[in-house]
Parts: C-alpha cells; structure tokens; sequence
C-alpha cells in the first residue's frame, strides 16, 4: 500500500527542528500506559532510534510503508514487538509506542503551518496508521513464537525418563498421548537407552486419560524402535476400563509383555535381569 504521492520536505523538515520537543512530549505519552514497566531512560533511547529512522525515511521523499526507504522502521519495530511480547506486554501496550507519536505530531502542528497542508498531516497519520499495524502483527506472531517454546518445554516437562534400578529405565505418562508427545517420548526414551545402556524399559500409561487405535499404534512404535536399541518394554498402568477398550477396538500388542501396574512391570523387568526378589519380614 502507497501513502500519498510526491515529497513533503516541509512536514518532514518541521518534524526534525522539532524532534527535541517532540520525542520528549512522544515519550510522555508512550510512558503513561506503560505505568513504569519500561524505565523511562530505556524508552527514550527506543524510541529516540525509531524517530530518527522516520526522519530519514521522510527524507526520502517516499511514502511507501513497505519501501526500503522504511525498512530500518520496520525492522526496529519487529525487534521492540518482539521483546515486549517477550517480556510480557500486551499489544495494546506495544503499538501505543507508534500511535502516541501521532498526538503528539498533532499537539505540534495546532502551533505551526506546512505548506502541504491537510493532505500532508493525512499521509504522515496513514503512514504511522500502517507502521501501528505492522508492530501489532510481528508482536502476534512473536506471541506465537513464545506460545511455541513454552508448549515444546512442557512437553519435556511431562515426559520424564526415570531410572528404577540398573538397566531398568520408566517413562511414565500422564494425560493425553498425541502424535507431537509421543514422538518426544521416544527421542527421550532412545536417548536415555543408548546413554545408561539399559536393557528393559516400561512405558507406564496409568495416568493416561484414554486408549484409542491411535494411541496404541503410537504405544506401539515406540516399543518397536526401543527394541531396536536393543531393549526390551514393558507397557504398565492398564486398568480394567482401559483393557475393555482395547479388547473392543480389535487392538493387538502381539508378544508385547503388558502388566496392570508399574510395581508388577519392575518386578517383571527384576526377574529378567536376574534380580532374585525377597519378601521382607512384615513383624513388627
């Protein structure tokens, strides 16, 4: 989209033998709905650079948003977006920094006349209208970024690899299994093999909510590409409502060893390493 047509040296020389004024009555206004989340100090000097990179594209004659003349705007503001929707800035919060500049460019010219005019003012309020709206799309899309990275470390967070004994590793489940979780449970689960060198692994799905087809096929991939690494699993946790399900959907586990619980599946990994189990004396 093109703003206006032609040059407008008037506005833009009254905008730089004003800028003194003018940033400081921009950070005034950009700072009050800020209610001091961003020291003043750090404010100034981001919107200090942002000014002067408007200047030099006025300068150019060119009212074109999206032109070169404008691209050290456009990438000032995609990085502020960005560390405010890091640090936890709303958006509203974030293109107030750009739609603050108009009002005090307003408050300037009620004590000054440009030879443009009215359709001057207008191009340069479209053109700052146009930059708000690119500040509040990269903000979004850095929101999403952010969303992103935190949904990733959840998911490591709610697949633990433990160790329950030598050569004996447990991922144990909890919630609802997709494709995007148990494709980390598996780079968790292989990794953890090849660096402990353990030779049993149970997948404990007691916390898990339901067993459909898809869930088995993805329980069942990942057993197989631990066999692979040379270990063998156990699946543990399937409680009676979870094996009707199972039986009703026709879901075959072929010669996968499945227990009822964690404690029998460690008892069952014990035996094949050999581990002789002893019942404790219970007196008192």
């Amino acid at each position: 989209m093109t703003i206006g047509t032609g040059r407008s040296d008037n506005l833009a020389e009254l905008l730089r033998a004003s800028g003194e004024v003018l940033t400081r009555r921009w950070v005034e206004l950009a700072a009050e709905p800020l209610r001091g989340r961003l020291s003043v100090a750090e404010l100034e000097r981001e919107l200090a650079d942002l000014y002067a990179a408007i200047l030099a594209g006025l300068d150019t004659g060119d009212r074109d948003p999206n032109s070169d003349a404008f691209a050290e705007v456009r990438a000032l503001l995609s990085e502020m977006s960005r560390r405010r929707a890091r640090a936890g800035f709303t958006p509203s919060e974030t293109a107030v920094g750009v739609f603050t500049l108009k009002r005090a460019m307003f408050e300037l010219l009620d004590q000054a006349e440009i030879a443009g005019g009215l359709a001057e003012v207008v191009a340069f309020s479209l053109l700052l209208d146009a930059f708000g709206l690119w500040t509040f799309e990269t903000f979004a899309k850095a929101r999403e970024e952010v969303i992103d990275e935190q949904a990733e470390q959840l998911l490591e967070l709610t697949t633990p690899v433990v160790k329950l004994w030598d050569g004996v590793l447990a991922v144990p489940l909890v919630g609802t299994l997709d494709s995007a979780r148990t494709q980390v449970v598996m780079e968790k689960l292989l990794e953890s093999l090849v660096t402990t060198g353990a030779a049993h692994a149970i997948i404990d799905i007691t916390g898990v909510l339901a067993v459909d087809t898809q869930v088995a096929q993805h329980l069942l991939k990942t057993v197989m590409a631990a066999r692979l690494m040379g270990a063998e699993c156990t699946i543990s946790g399937i409680r009676p409502h979870i094996a009707q399900t199972i039986v009703g959907l026709g879901i075959e586990f072929g010669d996968i060893t499945t227990k009822a619980s964690l404690a029998d599946a460690l008892r069952h990994a014990l035996r094949r390493a050999g581990v002789d189990l002893v019942a404790g004396d219970r007196r008192g």
